[in-house]
């Protein structure tokens, strides 16, 4: 391996010089094995390829950037949904806001107090480690090493009720590092639903593995703090008739990565992972996905919408890899933005690598204006003009929400979506 640039070594030895290490326990050694992870790569830069469109100093720099508090008089997302509530204060587990732990179907414990022998050994840091090939994630091993709690999920059945985690920012300066686990026994079936803007620089890590016909539903809004910088990571391993899927809401926020990393392992299995996103003004938003077909007869759907405005910047970077013998893969990409000024602006790239011949793989990405059209329509009708964009906003973001199967949750996301457009338009 080549040595790194002196500039990235100094960075990476910054960073890590602000960080302890947690030492004992299970796991330790995957935590080791992260920091040489970090150590070997560097943290990222914007001269590699994969941060080409985002500047990611402020997410590496030695200490969290000043973020403000941001009063937030909305009713809490997901408030009115039945839910097992496992609350997060700037990283730190809330015990006296959080629910009970136990629910039939499935076994919840801290990564900060689980016990020195736990199932969780054999995956904590393993989906991670695989998914840095062929694209390296450092900030995804930084998580791996340095993550101070999270939580172990083992879905044995099929619960009740969703389990939502909800973050809370209360400290201007918070640097909040989190790791989850999630384990779907075969057959078992879970929703989990994640909201909050967790701390003014947030680093989380979830590792998913779904054992045959599990089946996970994940739903995300990252919430309306203005000055959040957040990296966060997906790893999802499929089995075979196993079902993945995931959607995530972003308003506002001053920097935004999200990365999913899906692998499929056994065939008949389905992932969708889809996103939405509003950003006004001094806001960047970048979904990056990874998706390996080395399986046959699977399907994998990426779909994204952006809508931006006040020079907003959108980014997407999307991937399907169908490696040899995937036969029958049906892979399908889009990524498209809504530009509200000439200010904004939207930065793509998709890809398609296939070693397969019996596929039905596609691309797509698309931007431009509200369509003028549709407006005219709405305005010949008495519509007012700032309600008629408003609608048309929505209806552009609709196939990306309409992958949330949950009705009820769609229309969380729905009322989310206005609500945002009509602060705007206010």
């Amino acid at each position: 391996m080549m040595a790194l640039p002196q500039v990235k070594l100094d960075a990476t030895e910054a960073r890590l010089n602000v960080l302890s290490l947690p030492t004992g326990g299970w796991a330790e050694p995957a935590r080791r094995e992260a920091l040489a992870r970090v150590q070997a790569m560097g943290l990222p830069s914007r001269r590699d390829e994969y941060w080409k469109y985002t500047r990611p100093d402020t997410l590496v720099q030695p200490d969290a950037p000043a973020a403000a508090i941001f009063e937030n008089d909305e009713a809490p997302v997901f408030g009115e949904v039945d839910r097992l509530r496992i609350v997060f204060v700037d990283g730190v587990f809330d015990a006296e806001a959080s629910d009970d732990l136990s629910m039939e179907g499935v076994e919840i414990a801290r990564l900060a107090e689980s016990a020195d022998i736990h199932w969780a050994q054999d995956l904590y840091g393993k989906l991670e480690a695989k998914g840095q090939t062929p694209v390296e994630r450092p900030l995804a091993a930084l998580n791996t090493a340095f993550a101070t709690d999270g939580v172990l999920i083992h879905v044995t059945g099929k619960p009740s009720k969703p389990i939502s985690l909800t973050y809370y920012h209360k400290a201007v300066e918070s640097d909040a590092i989190l790791h989850h686990v999630v384990k779907v026994d075969a057959g078992a079936e879970v929703t989990i639903l994640e909201n909050g803007p967790a701390a003014a620089r947030f680093n989380k890590c979830m590792e998913v593995d779904i054992a045959d016909s599990g089946v996970l539903h994940h739903i995300r809004a990252q919430g309306r703090d203005h000055e959040r910088r957040a990296a966060t990571h997906m790893f999802a391993r499929l089995g075979e008739e196993s079902t993945f899927k995931s959607f995530t809401l972003t308003a506002n926020g001053v920097l935004t990565r999200n990365e999913c990393v899906i692998e499929f392992t056994g065939d008949n299995a389905v992932a969708h992972v889809a996103g939405a996103c509003m950003g006004d003004g001094d806001f960047h938003h970048d979904d990056t996905v990874f998706v390996t077909h080395d399986a046959v007869n699977c399907e994998s759907r990426q779909v994204f919408k952006k809508v931006l405005r006040n020079g907003a910047t959108g980014v997407f970077q999307g991937k399907i890899l169908v490696k040899e013998g995937a036969q029958k893969t049906d892979g399908y990409q889009i990524s498209q933005s809504l530009l509200l000024d000439d200010d904004s602006q939207f930065l793509a790239k998709p890809e398609l690598e296939i070693y397969a011949d019996d596929v039905a793989c596609s691309h797509g990405s698309t931007s431009g204006a509200i369509d003028e059209e549709g407006l005219f329509y709405l305005r010949a009708r008495g519509i007012p003009q700032g309600i008629a964009q408003d609608l048309l906003t929505i209806a552009f973001i609709a196939e990306a929400v309409q992958e949330i199967e949950d009705e009820s949750l769609q229309e969380e996301i729905n009322g989310r979506v206005s609500a945002w457009l009509m602060r705007r338009r206010g």
